[in-house]
């Protein structure tokens, strides 16, 4: 595995999102002397937060799961999770609600789940669970230490024993295809299949080996930190800060100062120059090449995930509303295929809808209830949609759609804030999607942009734009990745990372 080369006594990390706050925490837990520097005054990157009117509004992702990762960071630098922060189960993880009106709720527990699936779609339906659950669990067991969570130099670099292996389970056929030979509900089919649109690619074109995703939505569990999803960020750094990583916010990186192909020091917006022997960027790939000069040598352009239209919403407390909805439309294959190949928005929309407020009530005010609604959208390259114009309709179009599935009455309700792709794209993300490069075969595993880039010796990328890809668990360990980067590979802490019950509160 190639590692930086020379000293890395004193590494700086640019940024303080997840990314960032991994790759610190691993580097500190390694003896190396850290300096994170963050464009905003407080950590957490695309985890962000807005306070408006009493309401703690998280604006970032909605859905935790995998917090064995974060107990393993913890872990780096010889703390417990427990004692910084508080996860508490989300059950059901979800309640599925389809458009002809019926309803079921998805279950990490076996027995649970697959009593759901009889009561809606028969014993039948539920032995394909079973077995799909089998064949997502060898699925993670093969993947995830040897493809997920690991470094590659180049495609001959991949373990071909793990290769076989994961040829073997179908990981490089189609992941909707495959899905299919356990579950031939079309309609049940899509809890095991929506994920896909993280790694922004249709169910019926994205490949077997990302159902590892729906291990971690289905099976792992879901969990939900007590304060809002900001209260990870925050603790990240709180452990960080206790090892000794010191923090420069709102300090912008203005150049990286370089002599024969090393970075000898970063400078910042704030006149300081930060001398170091190693940097670490979780900027965007784009912001990242460009403060390096570097032009990329991949042949075609990286694609970029669709986008999201998200609405925070203020309503009466509703108890009624669970933490996470999935609310499907009628259509499916044709709703990808409009924000996705034809850059439209869909015409019949399947929306997420989110009410942090059922895990922790003070996010709002008392008798008050935040709903977080999300719209897949097309990204700014495919679609060509004037949001400025376009925003107040469609969002309203949204929120009476979400009014109307949920099948419950949501009283005085307020528009806290809309989210289009334009506002994505003002914050630098690549196409105003904040889901990063799309989970493509060529932008998959050793194919994705590496995280080292050729004759610059001291500089490793992290985040959604590298390896291993889009998401909290992908970005942490791409945290760990860069770290392995700098100071060589580690053995693992003993935490289990596929153990959703380690170091939780409930």
């Amino acid at each position: 595995m190639r590692t930086v080369t020379g000293r890395s006594d004193h590494v700086v990390v640019v940024g303080a999102g997840l990314a960032g706050l991994s790759t610190a925490i691993h580097l500190a837990g390694r003896g190396r002397t850290v300096t994170v520097v963050e464009r905003e005054q407080v950590p957490g990157g695309r985890m962000g937060r807005l306070d408006l009117n009493g309401y703690r509004i998280d604006t970032g992702p909605t859905v935790l799961t995998m917090p064995g990762l974060i107990e393993e960071l913890f872990a780096a630098v010889g703390e417990s999770m427990a004692d910084r922060l508080t996860l508490t189960p989300v059950d059901p993880a979800y309640r599925a609600r389809f458009a002809d009106g019926r309803t079921v709720d998805v279950h990490s527990d076996e027995e649970r789940m697959a009593a759901a699936i009889t009561d809606f779609a028969g014993a039948d339906q539920a032995a394909g669970y079973r077995a799909l659950r089998d064949w997502l669990t060898r699925l993670y067991a093969t993947e995830f230490d040897r493809f997920v969570a690991a470094n590659f130099d180049s495609p001959l670099s991949m373990s071909l024993p793990a290769l076989a292996g994961l040829t073997a389970l179908g990981g490089f056929r189609r992941w909707d295809r495959k899905v299919a030979e356990f579950i031939t509900d079309p309609i049940l089919r899509r809890v095991f299949t929506f994920q896909s649109l993280y790694a922004g690619v249709a169910p019926d074109r994205a490949l077997a080996a990302y159902a590892v995703i729906a291990y971690m939505d289905t099976m792992s569990g879901v969990y939900f930190p007590q304060g809002g999803m900001r209260a990870v960020p925050d603790a990240l750094a709180a452990a960080a800060e206790a090892a000794g990583v010191r923090f420069r916010f709102r300090s912008s990186v203005t150049e990286l100062e370089r002599t024969a192909g090393r970075v000898v020091a970063v400078h910042t917006d704030q006149g300081e120059r930060i001398a170091c022997d190693a940097v670490v960027l979780t900027t965007e790939r784009h912001r990242s090449y460009e403060l390096l000069a570097h032009r990329s040598r991949r042949p075609l352009a990286v694609r970029p995930a669709p986008s999201a239209l998200v609405l925070h919403v203020a309503c009466e407390r509703n108890p009624r509303i669970p933490h996470h909805s999935l609310l499907f439309g009628d259509a499916w294959h044709s709703a990808f295929a409009e924000i996705i190949e034809q850059g439209k928005v869909m015409s019949d929309p399947s929306l997420l809808v989110t009410r942090p407020t059922a895990g922790d009530p003070s996010l709002a005010p008392a008798g008050r209830d935040l709903l977080y609604v999300l719209a897949p959208v097309p990204n700014l390259t495919r679609g060509h949609i004037d949001w400025e114009r376009e925003r107040d309709e469609y969002a309203t179009e949204i929120l009476d759609l979400a009014r109307a599935r949920l099948d419950t009455d949501l009283r005085e309700v307020e528009v806290l804030d809309v989210v289009t792709p334009a506002d994505w794209a003002r914050r630098d993300m690549l196409a105003g999607s904040p889901f990063a490069l799309a989970h493509t075969f060529s932008q998959t595993g050793p194919f994705r942009p590496a995280n080292m880039i050729r004759g610059i010796e001291n500089v490793v990328l992290a985040g959604g734009s590298t390896v291993p890809g889009v998401g909290i668990p992908p970005v942490l360990i791409s945290g760990r990745l860069a770290a392995d980067r700098v100071t060589g590979q580690r053995e693992r802490s003993t935490v289990t990372t596929g153990d959703a019950g380690v170091g939780l509160r409930k």
